[in-house]
């Protein structure tokens, strides 16, 4: 079967989703614009069940991420984060153990998770991000429509 290159037509309606979002504080200057632009875009696309869990930083997400699926009360979980370049390896540690921990998550579980989680050079790089939020909102309503559909 051949595919044509064509443009694909989301449904961004989120009615009778049931969002999660995990928010780590850490680096919160950016962090809580990529939220509020996340939480505008949900609610723009008639999301009406949002519910913000704050977490120190990003290792945090995993270990809420699993406990927010035992309780299965959500369809979609949103994790945002940023981890910005310092002048140690830490950087690269927290970037790849939380990311690695969402998505083995989502894997076992079956639940999906957006990655919001921003790991970026410099704070110019995470600023010049801020819209993601939008992106991550639609990400979510996106999967959510084809996973019920299915």
């Amino acid at each position: 079967m051949k595919v044509k290159n064509q443009k694909t037509k989301f449904n961004y309606s989120g009615k009778g989703m049931r969002i999660a979002i995990i928010f780590s504080e850490f680096n919160y200057d950016i962090g809580s614009k990529i939220l509020a632009k996340t939480v505008n875009e949900l609610k723009k696309n008639n999301v009406k069940d949002i519910k913000i869990f704050s977490v120190p930083g990003s290792l945090e997400i995993p270990v809420t991420a699993r406990k927010i699926i035992k309780k299965k009360k959500f369809d979609v979980i949103i994790a945002i984060g940023v981890v910005i370049k310092g002048e140690t390896s830490h950087f690269e540690h927290v970037s790849r153990e939380s990311i690695n921990g969402i998505q083995k998550l989502a894997t076992e579980y079956g639940m999906p998770i957006i990655t919001g989680i921003l790991t970026v050079l410099t704070k110019k790089q995470a600023i010049d991000r801020i819209d993601n939020g939008i992106s991550y909102a639609r990400s979510a309503i996106h999967i959510y429509n084809t996973l019920k559909n299915i």
